[in-house]
C-alpha cells in the first residue's frame, strides 16, 4: 500500500479550556516543537496508519462506541513521567482512568485493532523528546496542575502532510448519563 493509499489516524479526548491553552503554554516554554502541532488531549487510540478506503467503517465502528459510551468526570492531577524508558513528562489522570481504559479497547476493534508498542496508560502529554532540563521544567513547573472536567466526546483526527493534526469528526457519549 503506498503512502497515497492510507491516512494516519488517531482518537482522543481533548482538553477543554483554558487547561489547553495553559498546557500548550507550557509545551512551549520548556521548548517542546510539537507544542503547536498537536493540542492537549488523551490519546484513546495512539497514531495508527489506516487505508484511505477505510474511513467509512471506522467512522461507523467509532459513532458505536460513542454510542454505547457514556459522559464521565475527568480530574487530571500533578506530573509523571516515563523516564529513563521514554522522555515525556505528562499531566496525571487522578479520576477517569478507568473510562479511558473501557474507550480505548472498545475503539481498539474492528477497522482499528491493532497492537500497542507499550500498555495502555492514558495520560496528558505535556513536554516530549526534549532534553532533560525542559523535561524537569515541565514536572516541576506543572506538579500542581489541577484540572477537572466532563467529558462528552472524543474525536477522531489525521495527520496532515506538515505534521499537524486535525480534527475530522467528533463522536458524543451519548449511551448513559454522566458520571458525577
Amino acid at each position: 500500500m503506498s503512502i497515497r493509499e492510507t491516512v494516519t489516524v488517531g482518537v482522543a479526548v481533548a482538553i477543554p479550556q483554558p487547561h489547553a491553552t495553559v498546557l500548550t503554554n507550557w509545551r512551549r516554554r520548556v521548548g517542546d516543537p510539537a507544542a503547536d502541532l498537536i493540542w492537549p488531549h488523551v490519546t484513546l487510540l495512539p497514531p495508527t496508519p489506516v487505508p484511505v478506503d477505510a474511513m467509512d467503517k471506522i467512522e461507523k465502528h467509532l459513532s458505536e462506541v460513542a454510542a454505547a459510551g457514556y459522559p464521565f468526570v475527568m480530574h487530571l492531577a500533578g506530573t509523571g513521567t516515563f523516564r529513563p524508558t521514554s522522555p515525556v513528562v505528562f499531566i496525571q489522570i487522578a479520576r477517569g482512568v478507568s473510562d479511558c481504559e473501557v474507550l480505548e479497547e472498545s475503539i481498539r476493534q474492528g477497522p482499528l485493532g491493532r497492537d500497542l508498542d507499550f500498555p495502555y496508560h492514558p495520560h496528558v502529554t505535556v513536554a516530549h523528546e526534549i532534553d532533560d532540563s525542559g523535561l524537569d521544567a515541565a514536572y516541576d513547573g506543572l506538579a500542581g496542575f489541577v484540572a477537572r472536567f466532563t467529558v462528552e466526546r472524543f474525536g477522531l483526527f489525521s495527520r496532515d502532510p506538515d505534521a499537524h493534526w486535525r480534527w475530522r469528526t467528533e463522536y458524543e457519549l451519548d449511551g448513559g448519563a454522566a458520571l458525577l
